[in-house]
């Protein structure tokens, strides 16, 4: 067997949840052979809920992650909590995946619910507000977008509410959008505390994580998967692999076709100082999770310290950092004059694992394996409740009882290639959001 181990080409600093969040519990890594009934690969939102939600169940799992819990996409993102998917509608995921659609449909609706029950009965702390995620559109073509999925959301018992143009400037403060759609059960958490609450619970209910330990293979044999890591190697009954954008970007033969069948976009964050009072009394003053209708997303919300944490997407590699202040602080001048000059005392980034039609991709590994990848920007809200039923296949609930639509990979042809030119997909969106629909 042969194998490599890779440098991940993202940003270790500049975070403004690494430098507020408390330290996670101890992972050491694995050292020699072990066992356990499950292995699980990935210490993000997914990988972390599946085994707190085995060890409740009372299953043995172990957990291997590469580098710490939340260290990925999980520690890295927005945190915005939003219950559905970014372009698929519930129509388009039953036609496509049939009873096992409506099924994910139903756990797409209640994923927001679950992740902040599953924060309450924990009591991690992870500056969680269910205050409701709006999608504001922006041009008066574009309330179709909102009007098909309140409809379609209202007809599957989402909380769903349709705004009209002033609706939304009493909602977020600004003259910019045309109406919106808002569902009620969404929200934002510090992401990274999120994660690392979900080790510590699953840590404090008996599950074994192994931190700088990547996972380089795994196969199945003599009934049971092995997983080998530079340290060690896990053999188990059952496997989750949940790795998400990173799938290659540790181990180019942990799994290639899973790997190659998303392309990792980098996502950037950014945060402000913090807002005074009276500022905050008239930009988004309920507090709500924000994203529109641009393909180049605008997008925000606030912190547990009031800072505004929004981001945006920058094509040229040359002083990214210094671009990004500019032009995302001339994005909040224009949408919200009120805020005056914005300073930003955080930047860093973090993969997106994109998939061709925005669709999340599920797949059968072998006997009692699965993984799952592709979160296309909503994987906050989403991968808690997939921890849930990744933990329901272990203990074996029947596939016609899983809300997972499962398929084979489909790799990407040129992957390479693909992943090169993703961000030039940028200017694209930009031309599309000045047209109307």
């Amino acid at each position: 067997m042969t194998s490599d181990t890779r440098r991940v080409s993202v940003a270790d600093h500049g975070s403004l949840w690494s430098a507020v969040t408390p330290p996670g519990p101890q992972c050491p890594p694995l050292a020699g052979p072990a066992s356990a009934d499950a292995v699980v690969i990935g210490a993000g939102f997914t990988g972390l809920s599946t085994a707190l939600n085995l060890r409740k169940a009372g299953v043995d799992v172990i957990v291997l992650e590469a580098a710490e819990p939340g260290w990925g996409a999980s520690g890295r993102n927005n945190g915005q909590v939003i219950p559905t998917l970014t372009r698929p509608d519930p129509d388009d995921i039953e036609a496509r995946h049939g009873d096992a659609g409506a099924r994910f449909v139903g756990l797409l609706r209640d994923c927001a619910s679950i992740l902040f029950d599953t924060v309450r009965e924990h009591g991690i702390e992870a500056e969680a507000e269910q205050t409701g995620w709006v999608q504001p559109v922006h041009s008066p073509g574009r309330i179709a977008i909102a009007e098909r999925r309140h409809r379609q959301w209202s007809a599957r018992g989402a909380p769903v509410e349709l705004l009209d143009a002033g609706q939304v400037r009493q909602m977020l403060g600004s003259d910019a959008w045309y109406g919106g759609f808002w569902n009620r059960s969404g929200g934002h958490v510090n992401p990274l505390a999120l994660a690392r609450g979900l080790a510590r619970a699953a840590v404090d209910a008996g599950a074994r994580i192994h931190g700088q330990t990547p996972a380089l293979y795994f196969t199945h044999r003599d009934g049971r998967w092995v997983v080998d890591t530079p340290s060690g190697s896990v053999s188990a009954r059952a496997l989750v692999l949940a790795t998400n954008a990173y799938t290659g970007e540790f181990s180019s033969t942990l799994h290639r076709r899973i790997a190659q069948e998303l392309v990792p976009v980098l996502s950037w964050q950014m945060a402000t100082q913090p807002l005074p009072d009276e500022v905050r009394a008239t930009v988004i003053p309920g507090r709500q999770a924000m994203s529109d209708t641009h393909g180049d997303l605008h997008f925000g919300r606030y912190d547990a310290r009031n800072r505004f944490v929004t981001g945006g997407a920058i094509l040229l590699p040359i002083d990214r950092v210094g671009r990004l202040k500019w032009m995302i602080g001339a994005r909040l001048k224009r949408l919200w004059p009120q805020i005056g000059e914005p300073r930003f005392d955080y930047v860093w980034n973090g993969y997106v694992g994109m998939t061709r039609d925005f669709m999340p991709r599920f797949h059968r590994l072998g006997p009692d394996g699965w993984a799952w990848a592709g979160c296309n920007g909503r994987a906050v809200g989403l991968s808690v409740a997939l921890g849930r039923e990744f933990a329901k296949a272990v203990q074996g609930v029947p596939e016609n009882e899983l809300a997972l639509p499962f398929g084979e990979p489909t790799p990407l042809p040129l992957h390479g290639l693909a992943r090169r030119v993703a961000p030039l997909m940028l200017i694209r969106y930009r031309r599309m959001d000045r047209s109307e629909i």
